[in-house]
């Protein structure tokens, strides 16, 4: 008998590839269409994404900051129908979803031999570009990538990641399999805007606020001396994406291991905001990034000498 997780897994399953059959342009216009409609409504994740929106861009009336937020939704609503297409890509037809823009620089940063850290986030189509790049590179590729809370939608989505080779390295044991990919001179593509608890990241400046950001990059580029090179991917004219290889980033080093640390976290994240300010219907407004607060509770009591520590 099929469990209640395999249906759902074969069902989602089977919607992916009637979606991968519709014509890429066809299912992005669909996608605008659907976006309009769900832009109206609203939803459990609605008001997190209009109060991060006001936060970042304070300058900008309400009703800019609505109109952004249609742009977002449409945005994402057009992902549903694009994501599919990974089980259409391939060696022969990538250029039809993407354009590579200045891939010399991660070839450049290869040749070094101590493998690529790749700075990145839920930004643009960044399925589509890590399926590109995976098919594209001649080298390993590995993403870091918490797993989903819903079984079959992980199974689907583990699938379409490992459908040119990536190999999907879990949060919870990053670092081990980090160092492993990267002594083969691998490639790692690690999701830098996501919101941790206080004891996994550091707090550093983020869209107007203070967001609790992981230090497992800044680790890692600390530990092996691989470089760290931003890709990011923004949607064309013509409908397909500009998958955008920036400069190296530059690593702090000195003999204050914590401050390294928090100056290099800053660092990573100015990069990433540097791409939301510029075309920021691109990015996943839904996440509660700033959830974890940069203080603590204090127990009921001890302003008025109540309780001592």
């Amino acid at each position: 008998m099929v469990s209640r997780d395999d249906f759902a897994f074969r069902a989602m399953l089977l919607m992916v590839r009637m979606f991968s059959m519709i014509p890429f342009r066809t299912g992005q216009r669909l996608g605008l269409v659907v976006g309009r409609i769900f832009s109206k409504l609203r939803f459990a994740r609605s008001e997190v994404a209009m109060n991060g929106l006001r936060a970042a861009f304070q300058d900008s009336t309400d009703g800019e900051v609505e109109n952004l937020y249609r742009r977002v939704v449409s945005h994402f609503a057009r992902m549903v129908f694009e994501v599919p297409h990974i089980l259409r890509m391939n060696s022969g037809n990538l250029n039809r979803y993407v354009v590579f823009e200045h891939p010399e620089r991660l070839e450049k940063a290869l040749k070094k031999g101590r493998g690529v850290l790749v700075l990145t986030g839920h930004f643009g189509n960044w399925e589509l570009m890590s399926a590109a790049i995976s098919l594209k590179m001649k080298s390993r590729c590995a993403v870091v990538a918490r797993p989903l809370d819903y079984e079959p939608a992980e199974r689907l989505l583990s699938g379409i990641r490992k459908r040119f080779g990536t190999e999907i390295i879990p949060k919870n044991m990053g670092l081990r399999r980090m160092l492993k990919v990267l002594r083969t001179n691998g490639t790692i593509g690690v999701l830098l805007d996501q919101n941790v608890d206080w004891y996994d990241g550091v707090f550093v400046p983020f869209l107007g606020r203070q967001a609790c950001t992981n230090k497992g990059l800044a680790l890692v580029a600390l530990k092996t001396g691989s470089p760290v090179i931003p890709v990011f991917s923004v949607r064309r004219p013509d409908g397909r994406f500009s998958v955008l290889f920036g400069e190296e980033v530059p690593v702090t080093r000195s003999a204050d291991r914590t401050k390294d640390i928090e100056e290099n976290t800053a660092r990573f994240t100015r990069v990433i905001e540097s791409y939301i300010r510029h075309d920021p219907d691109h990015w996943f407004w839904f996440h509660r990034r700033w959830k974890t607060k940069p203080f603590c509770a204090v127990p009921e009591g001890y302003w008025d000498g109540g309780t001592t520590f």
